[in-house]
């Protein structure tokens, strides 16, 4: 399984570390999900 930013689970994930729920080291190493949770992270951060 391969997620891209456009996922729904990716942006879910984006939303709740953008709102402080979880920070972003807690999300899941599952697949390649956090390392796109990241990049897309790193990408509004900019």
């Amino acid at each position: 399984m391969v997620f891209t930013k456009d996922s729904a689970i990716v942006k879910s994930w984006v939303s709740l570390v953008m709102s402080g729920v979880y920070t972003r080291e807690q999300v899941p190493n599952l697949f390649n999900l956090q390392a796109v949770v990241w990049g897309v992270l790193d990408e509004l951060a900019a």
